[in-house]
């Protein structure tokens, strides 16, 4: 059951930061996570829970041992530690967190601790050279589209699946898009890309990963974002990095226009539930944020 309550503000603790939250992005991992379907997410805090992992804001205090940060500051980041970001305030780790660039929106840079490093981290992982060949599974979502992006920036040729109202704003980016509703994506994948391709980003899991997994020369090169089982056919679980270094280089590529992400809903706090339900039954392309100030 989802409903608002009361608290008072979080008190930052030994390296946190309080921020009075603007902008917060909504997840897939929000609704896992209220869900209880992974133990000990997000610290395993008991219920009645704040949900959210990533939000933007403005510091309202500082914890003891916090450095590069002050009061006042924009910042964006994460929420590890269990104190949520559909709220007024919140409390995010310092080492998560980082200064908003100048010529950046507090919209956008929420869009990026949970997405937007997603994105540059199962890339980067891959590695894979100019001009060679990658799918995105699941291209029409928030992670998705960033991941396309960035891919076509670093010229390589990308092919994404998605259901047709995802299709638009993949094409829009230079993706070539099947339709997994009305296409045999296996058939249709090996008709564009008959040698195999040289990496897979996944964003579905379950069987929808492994009917795509053969379709990569190299199994290492499955990367999959949600679902750890991708170990069990030789692929790699994405491998993410968290500290504020990595969101400052998401922050510099979104002010470049390379990681600028879909943003498709803004919600106010106050719909909140249904932004969440919308996200859990895939009925969103791009990204939805939540605007709390």
């Amino acid at each position: 059951m989802q409903e608002f309550f009361d608290r008072p503000d979080p008190v930052p603790g030994h390296g946190e930061v309080l921020i009075r939250v603007d902008v917060a992005g909504v997840n897939p991992m929000d609704h896992v996570l209220r869900s209880a379907l992974i133990p000990g997410l997000d610290s395993g805090r008991p219920f009645p829970r704040v949900l959210g992992m990533e939000a933007a804001g403005t510091v309202l205090a500082l914890g003891e041992g916090v450095d590069g940060l002050a009061v006042g500051d924009p910042v964006f980041g994460f929420a590890l530690t269990g104190g949520g970001t559909y709220a007024e305030t919140t409390v995010l780790s310092a080492l998560n967190t980082a200064r908003i660039p100048v010529g950046l929106s507090a919209t956008v840079a929420a869009t990026l601790p949970v997405a937007g490093t997603t994105a540059v981290d199962a890339l980067d992982q891959l590695g894979l050279p100019t001009g060679a060949t990658v799918m995105v599974n699941g291209v029409g979502g928030g992670v998705g589209l960033l991941v396309a992006r960035l891919a076509v920036q670093r010229e390589l040729r990308v092919i994404g699946t998605g259901s047709s109202t995802k299709r638009e704003p993949a094409e829009a980016i230079g993706v070539r898009f099947i339709d997994y509703i009305t296409e045999d994506v296996a058939a249709a994948a090996r008709e564009l890309v008959p040698e195999g391709f040289d990496g897979i980003v996944d964003l579905v899991g379950g069987a929808s990963l492994r009917t795509i997994a053969p379709l990569a020369k190299d199994p290492r090169n499955v990367i999959a974002v949600s679902d750890m089982s991708v170990s069990d056919i030789g692929g790699r679980f994405v491998e993410r990095r968290l500290d504020r270094e990595n969101l400052e280089r998401a922050a510099r590529l979104a002010l470049d226009g390379v990681l600028t992400p879909t943003i498709t809903a803004i919600h106010p706090l106050a719909d909140a539930p249904a932004a969440l339900a919308a996200i859990e039954n895939g009925h969103i392309s791009g990204k939805a944020v939540i605007k709390v100030a």
